[in-house]
């Protein structure tokens, strides 16, 4: 297994693609970890060297202590690429990975190519209810919500026809450390790109999900009109669009990036 031992975190890290192709950096949903992109990497590796990493306080790397914010998510991204030696890459973000992206393109732009910002918004829910979802982690624990939760991500066709598979996102959900998942809510609390969106100069791809609650189609929409040249695919999905939906999800990225 690899780590790589930043300023604020360790993180761990997998690399899989030829080495001499484009790089394409994958940030996972909260709650989830680099396994869910697994799916895609088998298709996304013929094009490009896949760099996928657990986020701060989820997987396999370190859980600091206290908030987050996006700030140190996206400097954790950053310190990675400089220990791996990667001066740009593109990034795909789904989730809590997409205001990671956003925080990338417009604070470090020298590192991104092109940007693919999934089920996500300039702003994800409200502050009340990120702080609600601290509160009610603390009281219950993810190892009790973690089927509640799940039930957002997916459409009720996708759970019943994959139960299997359903039950994946479940056990992912529940390793997540409380601690690390409610440091990353506060980051969501708090972080409001809304204002900001329209500097970003990376060319963006925005996918949305029809039937996604936590990041509508309507933010969706609002954000790729909000970047300059961005452009929207929406796909019939709910919140985890490359696990429902991983054949046309993959397609709308490779497409984009290759073009």
């Amino acid at each position: 297994m690899s780590f790589a031992d930043l300023s604020q975190a360790r993180l761990f890290y997998v690399i899989d693609g030829p080495a001499d192709a484009p790089v394409l950096v994958l940030s996972n949903s909260l709650g989830t970890c680099s396994d869910m992109w697994a799916r895609q990497i088998p298709e996304l590796t013929k094009h490009f060297r896949v760099l996928r990493y657990d986020t701060r306080g989820h997987g396999k790397s370190s859980v600091p202590e206290g908030e987050y914010s996006f700030e140190q998510l996206g400097n954790d991204v950053a310190e990675l690429l400089v220990h791996l030696d990667i001066k740009r890459a593109h990034f795909c973000g789904l989730s809590m990975g997409g205001p990671t992206g956003l925080w990338l393109a417009l604070a470090r732009p020298e590192l991104v190519g092109k940007l693919v910002l999934c089920n996500t918004a300039a702003r994800i829910g409200s502050a009340e209810g990120w702080s609600a979802r601290i509160a009610a982690v603390a009281e219950q624990t993810l190892e009790k919500m973690a089927p509640t939760l799940v039930e957002r991500w997916l459409t009720d066709g996708y759970r019943a026809a994959e139960p299997g598979l359903t039950q994946v996102l479940i056990d992912m959900l529940r390793r997540t450390p409380d601690a690390g998942y409610s440091g990353n809510c506060a980051a969501l609390r708090d972080a409001d790109f809304r204002e900001q969106v329209s500097s970003i100069q990376a060319p963006t791809l925005v996918i949305g999900g029809t039937h996604d609650l936590a990041a509508t189609p309507a933010q969706g929409r609002e954000l790729a009109a909000a970047i300059p040249g961005a452009r929207y695919v929406e796909l019939n999905t709910s919140h985890i669009s490359n696990w429902e939906q991983p054949e046309a999800f993959t397609r709308a990225v490779v497409d984009f990036l290759t073009e």
